[in-house]
């Protein structure tokens, strides 16, 4: 008997690999897909192979033309009808003044962030209105609420992922489908990506002041206990939006 089908797209060593982890260990077969670090990659699929579960792992590019589409082929063709797909890909390229925003950066930021999302539910949706079920979860930012002066191309890019949700769910919910938008409102202790932004030596000093012990910087594993947590939801009751924060965090409309 196959398992169901988790297909993650953007699975590095944060929220994406954490919920990757977490999907198989609830059963599901899990196809992590990243971009680059295939050794990184081989070690989240060994990890997950040795707790007893199932993974495949992808190196692709999403930039690339066709790449989401063929990938979602295969995994359908190779594992199995993917029953929750989360797209967890960034669009963070720095806090910068407008000065400092190329047009590559925001071009760069709306291809990861509106565009990879729009070209996955072109392929993605058909199939799952077929089957009658099927889930798709998507990694959101603080900026996707909020625009701040040094976040020009995230805050746009992040906004249009919010509002591309809306009209997914406006469009699949009434057929089935479950869209989620789940705004990471915070700081992730994940050494990929806060740990590529700050920096090993601002990271770690971060990790010791806020982290750790103080539970101030958003786990990645407890963020995959969410992204669980809304693929098993009543169809009754979907969530559609929700934020996720630090116990002391204020939330992104008080700061």
């Amino acid at each position: 008997m196959k398992k169901p089908v988790c297909l993650v797209i953007g699975a590095g060593a944060g929220i994406g690999g954490s919920t990757a982890i977490k999907f198989s260990a609830e059963g599901y077969h899990a196809c992590l897909c990243r971009r680059s670090d295939k050794v990184g990659l081989d070690k989240l699929v060994s990890k997950i192979h040795e707790q007893g579960g199932h993974a495949t792992g992808y190196l692709i590019d999403a930039l690339e033309e066709n790449a989401l589409e063929d990938l979602i082929e295969q995994v359908e063709t190779e594992v199995g009808a993917i029953e929750v797909l989360v797209y967890n890909l960034g669009a963070q390229s720095g806090m910068k003044l407008l000065e400092e925003t190329s047009l590559k950066e925001f071009e760069w930021a709306w291809r990861m962030a509106d565009l990879g999302l729009f070209r996955t539910a072109k392929v993605m949706m058909p199939k799952m209105v077929k089957r009658g079920t099927g889930t798709l979860l998507v990694t959101s930012a603080t900026a996707a609420m909020r625009g701040n002066k040094n976040q020009h191309s995230h805050a746009a890019a992040m906004g249009g992922r919010r509002m591309l949700c809306q009209t997914l769910n406006a469009e699949f919910a009434s057929q089935g489908i479950h869209i989620a938008h789940v705004v990471v409102d915070g700081m992730v202790d994940a050494p990929d990506t806060l740990g590529k932004m700050l920096g090993e030596e601002m990271f770690q000093k971060l990790r010791e002041t806020k982290g750790l012990e103080h539970d101030g910087l958003i786990l990645p594993e407890k963020v995959a206990e969410t992204f669980f947590h809304l693929s098993q939801q009543h169809r009754s009751a979907w969530t559609h939006e929700v934020d996720i924060r630090a116990f002391s965090d204020s939330a992104w409309w008080n700061s």
